[in-house]
């Protein structure tokens, strides 16, 4: 305990000696001693990044290259002011909220933190054994005695590196484990960055240039490459409401979960967790746009980029010519699927229009596996998929889904620990935080071998995870904004001035956004029961408004009979 306090005294004091040094002085020292920040990349760059990224680019192309980064300028800015207002007042997030603001808040954000936890482990083991036995080639299944002792190994794997890794948290170890979180981000971003810079022969770059800037066309129209073949198509309004409604969602969806609701769990308490106080208010900005966003932006884009380049507006043409290779099962009915609705819509298909065809061939969903084949012609290894073998582009991306998984199935363990602890009341550390920590292993691991495969299991336990972290995504970021301008919370480090007034300006959009997001995701999951669960939650905060302020009278009260 002495060499710690020792070692934090050492970094305030640095802090404190380049306050007023050259930028660059400042940038060499809050590298050297950045951490929290790495944490929320861990988290972020998970399969719900490498999905919602891998299915813009097939349906925007590089046109939406812009979204996600916007988005998390966005998440860095209200995790700054979370960051801010618990370095200002070194209190638990979680009982600040519960005694300054509303208890139903409080425990609103800490259950949907641990539900978000407990729910979203299971895709990430899933993905995690994907990229092992499907992108590597490591503990694969045989399919002749359809043994799955492959799946449950690798399973046990992730698991058993996922709890050492968190375990190393828990002990004298958090500086290594921090380096090896920072190591898995690295990993992530030059694996996708290696795949980019391989196909950089293909790559249109004024296109993906022009992508970085904003254009909100696309929620009003189709993408470009799409609207040639749909005016020569027989459902010229099928297709346009179809694509619209696809581009919508995922670009909407993208806005409302750039950041999750448990990454504004794990970032105050991971700071506290280190013993950083008001001179680290400086260094915390600063490792948010260091370990979340460069790195998030730096994957996601080359993902986007990647997909686009190769899924774009093409279709596998197995699908509509028969003496080509057939494509995947999966591929397969996923056009069938598609092409289901035209028909519907049109009552018949006649066999001479192809139009309809590749429309809805070009708009079947790829999956990380479906991407990583396809690779496999970008090392001029057109048959590495048939011969059994892994072309190096495969190998590259199967590293970095590798690392995706590990590193967030790691993070959203370390959060539960956090949120256990501070629903016993327990001290910070210890077995308490060990035991919340294993929560999440233990239901991903479990989920994934025995319920995550069944749809109807699939969908009761993400359906409901995710309608109640979208309704306190928004929620939390008003919670947060009314606590910074909280007088009685803040005291002298309420922000003053033209500072306040950006800063509540910059918050508000951020919030705009959110709410935006969250909404349209909520009603397009659940509709009229999304918005019951909305109105029920806002019900119990005016409740719990009411119960904190009659607490407050009592307590008035009290002091007066005292003195």
């Amino acid at each position: 305990m002495s060499e710690e306090n020792d070692s934090l005294t050492q970094e305030k004091e640095l802090l404190t000696s380049v306050e007023n040094a050259s930028t660059s002085e400042k940038i060499k020292t809050y590298t050297k001693l950045s951490g929290p920040g790495w944490l929320q990349g861990a988290i972020t760059l998970g399969g719900g990044s490498l999905a919602g990224s891998l299915y813009l680019g097939v349906i925007g192309g590089t046109q939406l290259l812009w979204l996600q980064p916007l988005m998390m300028i966005f998440g860095v800015l209200m995790l700054s002011v979370i960051g801010y207002v618990s370095l200002s007042t070194g209190k638990s997030p979680f009982q600040a909220i519960n005694q300054h603001i509303n208890p139903v808040l409080g425990w609103g954000w800490l259950i949907a933190a641990m539900l978000a936890n407990l729910v979203w482990a299971m895709p990430q083991f899933s993905l995690g054994t994907a990229a092992l036995q499907q992108n590597l080639g490591i503990l694969t299944d045989d399919p002749e005695t359809k043994s799955q002792s492959g799946k449950y190994l690798c399973a046990a794997i992730l698991f058993i590196i996922a709890t050492v890794v968190v375990w190393m948290y828990d002990s004298k170890g958090v500086k290594y484990f921090e380096i090896i979180l920072k190591i898995l981000v690295g990993i992530i971003v030059l694996s996708f960055f290696g795949v980019v810079i391989v196909m950089a022969g293909q790559l249109e770059w004024g296109a993906i240039a022009k992508g970085f800037i904003p254009d909100f066309s696309m929620l009003s129209q189709p993408a470009d490459i799409f609207k040639e073949k749909i005016t020569k198509s027989m459902g010229q309004q099928y297709w346009t409401d179809t694509i619209l409604s696809i581009q919508r969602d995922k670009m909407v969806t993208a806005a409302a979960t750039a950041v999750g609701i448990n990454m504004t769990f794990l970032l105050p308490y991971s700071m506290l967790r280190k013993g950083w106080g008001k001179e680290h208010r400086g260094l915390a900005s600063f490792d948010l746009g260091m370990g979340l966003f460069i790195p998030f932006f730096l994957a996601t884009t080359c993902v986007v980029i990647a997909s686009a380049s190769q899924f774009h507006g093409k279709y596998d043409e197995g699908l509509l010519d028969a003496n080509k290779p057939k494509p995947t099962e999966k591929i397969q009915k996923a056009y069938e699927k598609n092409l289901a609705g035209i028909k519907a819509h049109l009552g018949v298909l006649e066999s001479e229009n192809d139009w309809d065809r590749q429309l809805a061939a070009m708009l079947v969903k790829r999956d990380a596996n479906q991407f990583a084949l396809s690779l496999g012609k970008l090392t001029g290894d057109k048959n590495a998929s048939q011969s059994g073998k892994k072309s190096a582009s495969q190998i590259i991306f199967g590293i970095g889904v590798l690392g995706m998984a590990l590193s967030t199935i790691i993070i959203l363990m370390l959060i539960n620990g956090f949120c256990l602890t501070e629903a016993l009341g327990a001290k910070m550390g210890g077995v308490v935080h060990l035991t919340g920590a294993l929560l999440p292993g233990i239901t991903g691991a479990l989920g994934f071998l025995f319920l995550w495969s069944n749809a109807q299991a699939n969908f009761l336990l993400t359906v409901p995870t995710s309608i109640f972290g979208m309704v306190l995504l928004p929620i939390a970021y008003f919670t947060f904004f009314c606590m910074i301008n909280s007088k009685e919370l803040m005291g002298d480090a309420l922000p003053k001035g033209g500072k306040r007034v950006a800063l509540n300006l910059a918050m508000g959009l951020a919030l705009v956004a959110a709410s935006i997001g969250a909404s349209w995701s909520i009603w397009s999951k659940a509709q009229w029961v999304g918005v019951g669960v909305v109105g029920a939650f806002i019900l119990l905060v005016w409740f719990g408004h009411g119960y904190r302020k009659l607490n407050q009278k009592l307590d008035r009260i009290e002091d007066k009979l005292e003195r």
